[in-house]
């Protein structure tokens, strides 16, 4: 029985990323299994990859910087693109920081090509031969970026514990991308890149 189950579970490597296409109703479950590991995530509409999951549109319309379990993720064209259908996590994940690239790395010190989400996502987009026009700015699941009062951000590591998931649901075609961060600089995946594992949902 439990091999028939884990035909299901899919993997996003440590360092990499993955696409998958969703129809709509369909749904994603991330699952957090090691507890520490922040997965930028993104949705671009099947029909027109100008179309995509937007932060800065999410967060006037849902009125948080938190998107969490009942909430709608919208696109640039404020329609609804995925909902936040379950959060087994404290709920904290990051919409205000862009994923990390080559020289997000360069000015933390790094002196040769160091894996990033940008590279990620574009890899991963080729790889199932999807458009990806632009690199939006990603939901970092479980990423904690604690927000003070005066506008101060802080790096904080995840709150998460190992096997939080949380389930996203399409509210159109979409393809959904997501990479296990490569962050090792800063304590935000807890020092230490792993995998994170992922499930569709039918219906």
């Amino acid at each position: 029985m439990s091999h028939a189950h884990h035909a299901h579970h899919h993997t996003v490597p440590a360092r990499h990323g993955k696409a998958v296409r969703l129809s709509k109703g369909q749904s994603i479950k991330i699952i957090n299994t090691h507890g520490h590991q922040v997965c930028d995530t993104w949705a671009f509409s099947s029909y027109d990859p100008t179309e995509f999951m937007s932060m800065e549109h999410t967060r006037p319309t849902i009125g948080t910087i938190f998107p969490t379990k009942g909430h709608n993720l919208y696109s640039n064209r404020r329609r609804p693109i995925l909902f936040f259908a379950e959060d087994t996590s404290p709920g904290i994940h990051d919409t205000i920081v862009a994923a990390c690239d080559d020289y997000r790395y360069g000015l933390l010190g790094c002196t040769e090509y160091h894996d990033n989400c940008t590279d990620n996502l574009l890899a991963a987009m080729r790889a199932i031969h999807a458009p990806c026009p632009e690199v939006p700015s990603p939901l970092n699941l479980w990423m904690n970026i604690p927000v003070h009062a005066n506008g101060e951000i802080e790096w904080g590591e995840p709150r998460s514990k190992s096997g939080d998931y949380v389930i996203l649901r399409a509210e159109m075609d979409v393809v959904v991308a997501m990479s296990a961060c490569p962050q090792d600089i800063l304590p935000i995946n807890g020092g230490k890149p792993v995998e994170v594992h992922y499930e569709i949902l039918n219906g």
